[in-house]
């Protein structure tokens, strides 16, 4: 049987902050496949955020390769990756990153802007959002609403559909659920997981809560697949 095509493919990766000499971190192996759903698991100061941000592309690795949908983002220049990122990423941020005046509608659609091959995945947008809305277990109606007069779980839900709209092969959720019951938790998660299933969505989420991992297809902690380690002087 021919295994899964990886997602997501990081190889021999190291880097270090600039200007900071007594802090390296080092993944010599890490891997997702199509249609998996992961739970990072670290604490503060683990490397999770560098993690997420190297696979982003927001900041690049002194060496090693970071593989997504194929393509190597550490051989993009900075403008190819932002376009790379904004098509093949869904990100769902721990603050949700909402324009508070901005209407739901917009705050969903505002991915598509920067992702013509994305935008192109959504024929019909405003019902798009209305379905998406609808299955994230919220009113269709809210769509005209402010963002910022949400509630947190309802803001949560807007961020989701806004990772989701366009079918992003890639799906990075940085600590989405930390504000939430651990129902309100299971619920979102069992919401999110469905429309992914739909999109055909990875997802990759980072938090520091071990009570999520019964949720995960795969559960991993960063001290398994990063090392952290003094420089030399």
């Amino acid at each position: 049987m021919t295994a899964d095509p990886a997602i997501l493919l990081i190889k021999d990766v190291r880097y270090r902050w600039p200007g900071r000499t007594t802090f390296d971190i080092d993944i010599p192996d890490f891997s997702i496949v199509e249609g998996e759903s992961v739970l990072l698991l670290g604490e503060s100061g683990s490397g999770k955020s560098t993690l997420l941000s190297l696979i982003c592309g927001t900041i690049t690795a002194q060496s090693g390769s970071i593989i997504v949908s194929g393509t190597d983002i550490a051989a993009l220049s900075p403008g190819q990756r932002d376009g790379f990122r904004a098509e093949q990423i869904g990100l769902i941020f721990q603050q949700f990153n909402l324009l508070p005046y901005a209407s739901v509608m917009d705050n969903i659609l505002l991915p598509l802007r920067f992702a013509p091959s994305r935008r192109a995945r959504v024929p019909s947008p405003g019902e798009t959002v209305r379905h998406l809305c609808r299955d994230l277990g919220l009113p269709e109606d809210i769509v005209a609403a402010q963002a910022g007069t949400l509630s947190v779980g309802q803001q949560q839900r807007v961020a989701a559909a806004r990772a989701l709209i366009g079918a992003p092969p890639l799906i990075i959720a940085d600590e989405p659920t930390s504000a939430l019951d651990a129902a309100t938790q299971a619920t979102f998660l069992k919401l999110l997981f469905a429309q992914a299933e739909v999109n055909g969505s990875t997802i990759l989420m980072v938090s520091h809560d071990a009570r999520l991992a019964e949720h995960f297809d795969r559960c991993v902690q960063m001290t398994d697949i990063v090392t952290s380690q003094q420089a030399a002087a």
